[in-house]
């Protein structure tokens, strides 16, 4: 029987108030699921489900914005799929199982819905393709598969009724003559096209972000100092940061007014002189009124390094007001990026009915950045979103509009999956360049007055 990290328990029957029952679940945002799935590996791992076999599959996998569960799959020899199964049902912090075959295993828990599918260790690569999904790439892929005279069902890749090996989703692709097609782009559009003519885009990763433009730190509504956030931020190897809190006018609990830029510069200046290792650029987060002018006069933003604007309040305008109030703010020679455009809430709102191509064009012209937003609560812009942006020639920015330092590089993941499943690439991104570049941007644009 499985060991890791501790004895494992047994359960020969479900525990009372985990019988099967039918129930309806909403989705919940890449922020929470995230959360479980790592909630479920702690929990597992300690039941003797070894970490090392589970993997984040599904939407979750895609970076998906809003998730209907949390998938994880489990290669394990399919003796041990009963117990493995059976020990994930039990798990502390689940309430209830929804559903359960030889296979898998769907229950809900106190955050949320979660399902484990285990696969022998020798079919791991086509388990992860089939479970990763979407419905619609793999649907197309078994399309290819029957064109080339196999049978891709159920996570089985099957030629003359026989079973392929695929412990790596290369083995997978290699069968179907493909590339590893990037989770993030798994959505059932042109990605087979692309991959089959050899044109997959090298999408953005973390490892290329040099630096983190939008922040905010106890000046605002921060958690954290300002100099713990930038300590963290060079603990993450960042080159340089923004510290970018709210003005005044902005709907956050706490904001930084116009008589606290210069106490908030000095405490910048001090960290630069002590903290060596990273440049720190004195940003703001400034609000779009509802009349297209901003919260703090020019003559306060000329003061800063590099200046955000946002739209928190929609004031009961239609999209093409909304629409308008951005286009000022673009045109503003003074604002660099604008960030989460569509102030959306996934799993929860929508966000903005907006002309992106109007704003597409203006952004490309002016030399102002559009922002992809890491934090769950915004997620934004997104997938298609994201691609035509780059598509239409704008920089995009890539932050993680975190509130506390211990948040930094989660929502950087977030934000950088966001960003590969709009096809966005390092070219794209200004703040995968040196913060020369950076400045250069920003005084390319003040340039304009």
């Amino acid at each position: 029987m499985y060991q890791s990290g501790g004895t494992a328990r047994r359960h020969s029957t479900p525990r009372p108030g985990t019988e099967h029952f039918a129930l309806t679940t909403s989705r919940i945002s890449l922020g929470r699921a995230h959360l479980l799935a790592a909630s479920l590996i702690r929990e597992a791992t300690r039941a003797g489900i070894p970490p090392t076999s589970l993997n984040r599959v599904g939407s979750l996998r895609r970076f998906a914005p809003d998730i209907g569960d949390a998938a994880l799959l489990a290669g394990i020899s399919t003796a041990h799929h009963p117990d493995v199964l059976a020990r994930f049902a039990t798990l502390p912090m689940v309430t209830g199982v929804l559903d359960r075959t030889a296979s898998m295993a769907s229950v809900t828990t106190t955050k949320g819905r979660a399902t484990l599918h285990v696969v022998p260790p020798d079919q791991v690569g086509a388990g992860l393709v089939w479970h990763t999904g979407s419905q619609r790439h793999t649907e197309q892929l078994q399309r290819r598969a029957e064109r080339l005279g196999m049978t891709f069902v159920d996570g089985h890749l099957r030629r003359g009724g026989v079973l392929l090996s695929a412990p790596k989703e290369e083995d997978l692709y290699r069968y179907l003559e493909l590339p590893v097609i990037p989770a993030e782009l798994r959505e059932g559009c042109d990605e087979i096209e692309v991959a089959d003519r050899g044109a997959m885009p090298g999408l953005v990763s973390t490892e290329v972000i040099r630096g983190d433009l939008h922040m905010h730190t106890t000046w605002s509504d921060g958690r954290d100092t300002l100099e713990m956030m930038v300590y963290a931020s060079k603990s993450l190897g960042y080159e340089y940061v923004a510290i970018t809190d709210h003005s005044e006018r902005a709907w956050s609990s706490r904001k930084l007014s116009t008589s606290d830029v210069s106490r908030q510069r000095e405490e910048i200046e001090a960290v630069r002189r002590h903290l060596q290792g990273i440049d720190v650029l004195h940003g703001v987060e400034v609000d779009i009124m509802k009349d297209g002018t901003l919260d703090f006069p020019d003559e306060v933003l000329e003061g800063f390094d590099i200046v955000l604007a946002s739209l928190h309040d929609h004031g009961g305008q239609s999209g093409e007001e909304l629409t308008s109030r951005y286009l000022q703010a673009i045109d503003h020679p003074l604002v660099n990026v604008i960030t989460h455009p569509a102030n959306r809430s996934p799993a929860v709102a929508p966000g903005y009915d907006l002309d992106f191509d109007r704003l597409f064009a203006a952004a490309a012209a002016t030399g102002t950045a559009l922002e992809i937003d890491g934090a769950p609560g915004h997620l934004d812009m997104d997938g298609s979103v994201a691609r035509r942006a780059a598509a239409a020639g704008v920089t995009v920015t890539i932050d993680s509009d975190s509130h506390r330092a211990e948040a930094l590089s989660r929502q950087m993941r977030f934000g950088v999956g966001t960003a590969r499943r709009g096809w966005v690439e390092p070219r794209h991104v200004l703040n995968t360049r040196p913060v020369i570049d950076v400045r250069a941007f920003v005084a390319a644009k003040r340039a304009r007055r």
